[in-house]
């Protein structure tokens, strides 16, 4: 098993990890470490090779070629272990509608070899973790999607996993569902240490939540990293420098406009699309945004812009994403 960068074994490993279905390759050669704590984001679109990889990881079906090991097990000999050890919430998640949150998480347990009060606890603890406690007794078929995938989760947390796998976690849910979604995986890292592996085709949920991504393309891992080091690898070493002025001032627009623009490293401004939206700074390279932001106060004490906010945004994963499959000859 390979060391993560602590020290520690990495929790995920795989090299040259391939499936092949007859003459498709759905996973090409896939080199990938997980580490402990952290969330990991698989991203790529739909048919990418996302679900292939996690079916491997989790024993449910055979590579073709290279290793996998989770938590020292390989998946494809020691299934039962991992399964042991790992929480899966799949992109459809399913529960009997008849039943309650509560009695779908009882049968769980049943399977997990838990009975009895140890049960009970172990579902009251997990269903306190997703917030779900005042719903937990009403029958699923009355769950919104956003409530099932809580409850999934929760159910895969019933084991007391080590490792937490989602696929497609948040399709088809509502942005305050989302939301909730998200700080709900950032809990469980923070309070209950399990290591998390998410794959997504949302971007911009991926970057909210994720430590580090690996974007994944026609079956093949072409970029891993942090947001920031993905952006330096593919070019897009570009941050944003929002602004935002009060309303008299905010009329001036070619003045505001021609005041930022003189600023060193601002390569583009962009007013807000509607009265109260901020203005965008391009700023390149994304190290500069600091200088940027010190300058952007001086002209607007300077000129009397009326400055009310200042803040720096990251390269979004959107254009990375982009970028990364331009350069890999990917993205027809």
């Amino acid at each position: 098993m390979t060391a993560a960068t602590d020290g520690s074994p990495a929790p995920i490993a795989t090299r040259g990890l391939t499936k092949r279905y007859g003459d498709l390759t759905a996973v090409d050669g896939l080199d990938l470490e997980v580490r402990g704590g952290e969330i990991f984001g698989l991203l790529g679109q739909n048919g990418a090779g996302k679900t292939t990889t996690i079916l491997m990881l989790l024993g449910l079906t055979e590579p073709s070629a290279g290793t996998a090991r989770v938590l020292g097990f390989d998946p494809a000999f020691d299934a039962l272990e991992v399964k042991r050890r790992v929480g899966y919430l799949p992109d459809a998640v399913g529960f009997y509608s008849d039943l309650t949150g509560r009695q779908n998480l009882r049968y769980t347990a049943r399977l997990n070899g838990l009975r009895g009060a140890s049960a009970e606890a172990r579902i009251q603890d997990v269903t306190e973790a997703v917030e779900l406690e005042e719903r937990i007794d009403t029958v699923t078929g009355t769950y919104s999607r956003g409530m099932l995938q809580r409850l999934g989760i929760a159910d895969a947390l019933v084991k007391d996993p080590e490792i937490l796998i989602l696929d497609e976690p948040t399709t088809a849910i509502d942005p305050i569902g989302v939301v909730g979604i998200l700080q709900l995986l950032r809990r469980l890292v923070a309070e209950r240490g399990v290591t998390i592996l998410l794959s997504s085709h949302l971007l911009v949920q991926v970057q909210s939540v994720c430590d580090r991504v690996g974007i994944f393309a026609a079956g093949r891992l072409i970029g891993l990293g942090t947001v920031g080091e993905l952006a330096t690898a593919f070019g897009a070493d570009r941050s944003r420098v929002e602004v935002s002025f009060e309303g008299a001032a905010a009329d001036a627009g070619e003045r505001i406009r021609g005041a930022l623009a003189a600023i060193p490293n601002v390569m583009a401004v962009s007013p807000g699309t509607g009265p109260h939206d901020p203005w965008q700074l391009a700023v390149e390279p994304a190290g500069a945004d600091r200088a940027v932001r010190e300058a952007v106060l001086a002209v607007a004490a300077r000129d009397q812009l009326g400055l009310t906010a200042i803040r720096s945004a990251s390269a979004s994963l959107d254009e990375i994403y982009r970028s990364a499959l331009r350069q890999s000859g990917l993205a027809a």
